[in-house]
């Protein structure tokens, strides 16, 4: 009798250990750290018509502070901080975005945060799941009704945050193989965001995915921010003006527009680089959207389609804090635009290319 019940105790716990799911941890090391930031280093060629930005592109690049503000963005180092790492080929795209945070259902996200900025930080991720210690944003505490700060880490300071993704953070039903969410600093959302503190998460199934997570069903993965970054709402305001090399008042109208950067990756008028593929190939985007109620985006592929969910599209619309993952298989060579439709956003530099070669 003892051994039937030994052996049923062993059928039991075989049986718990296959129904669940065994964690694996993806580890990362990310800081925030203050840079000067270029929105269009190819001036004063404009990217876009291979000629020199005209009076009213220059209202974006050259009046006002110009082109170049400092900014915080998250970078990615080595174990224990050691080293910043440099960016691959395939990375290059990303312009201002943080690192690529990346997992497959069943996984354990450990982030290592410095915050080497002057203002306090954080990582506040979207999608996965989180206890309230390590949400990193401010709430109040029911008990205490005091505002308390969880995972929100003050200049100079670091902190680990522990995420976890199960089947509800990745790909649904309608889903491809792997799906976008966003992470950003959310002390005081608006500044930090605009300040540069924003980047992507990529779930992928876990039948999918090679060992770094990455989908294995697709050619080239792609990831774009379409945002307008208000430099006017940035924590660095006060640093900028100081830097400004005209008579810069930030009540003037037209001061006030001059910050207005619409970009892509933090990039306008064609400046990014790497949206680079072979026809045919199977290429994922993952189009990410923040700002406020002017950051309503159509962002447009030009001589291709894409699928999204089963939909035939070649342009999509994406609200702040949203994101879309949609499929192409270019077939047409060419560099072609890739751009907000939105009237506005194209005159003020909400455009780039891809390139297929």
């Amino acid at each position: 009798m003892q051994k039937k019940f030994g052996s049923m105790v062993a059928v039991i716990v075989w049986l718990a250990l296959v129904a669940s799911p065994v964690l694996a941890a993806r580890e990362y090391w990310i800081a925030a750290d203050e840079v000067q930031w270029d929105y269009a280093p190819a001036f004063p060629i404009n990217p876009m018509t291979g000629k020199e930005f005209t009076a009213e592109q220059r209202v974006f690049v050259e009046q006002g502070i110009g082109r170049r503000y400092l900014k915080s963005v998250y970078r990615e180092y080595t174990a224990g901080f050691r080293a910043l790492k440099s960016r691959r080929a395939e990375e290059m795209h990303l312009g201002i975005l943080g690192p690529v945070i990346r997992a497959t259902v069943g996984d354990r996200i450990v982030v290592h945060f410095r915050n080497n900025t002057s203002f306090p930080a954080s990582i506040h991720p979207h999608g996965v799941r989180y206890t309230m210690d390590n949400e990193g944003a401010p709430h109040a505490h029911a008990a205490s009704n005091e505002h308390q700060p969880d995972g929100v880490v003050a200049p100079g300071g670091e902190f680990t945050y522990s995420w976890d993704v199960p089947e509800r953070a990745g790909p649904g039903p309608n889903d491809p193989s792997s799906i976008a969410w966003i992470y950003h600093s959310h002390v005081d959302e608006a500044a930090d965001t605009n300040a540069g503190l924003i980047g992507p998460i990529i779930i992928a199934k876990r039948e999918f995915a090679s060992q770094d997570a990455v989908p294995r069903d697709v050619n080239h993965e792609f990831i774009s921010l379409f945002t307008v970054f208000d430099e006017n709402a940035s924590v660095h305001l006060a640093t900028n003006l100081a830097a400004c090399s005209e008579i810069c008042d930030p009540d003037a109208d037209e001061f006030q527009e001059s910050n207005l950067m619409h970009s892509i990756n933090g990039l306008v008028y064609g400046n990014n680089l790497g949206y680079s593929m072979r026809k045919g190939e199977r290429v994922r985007w993952y189009i990410l959207g923040m700002g406020t109620e002017v950051d309503l985006h159509s962002p447009h592929w030009h001589g291709a389609t894409l699928l999204h969910n089963g939909n035939r599209v070649d342009v999509t619309e994406v609200l702040p804090a949203a994101t879309k993952t949609l499929d192409m298989q270019p077939d047409v060579l060419g560099r072609w635009m890739y751009h907000c439709h939105v009237n506005d956003h194209i005159n003020a530099g909400m455009m780039t290319n891809f390139i297929v070669e």
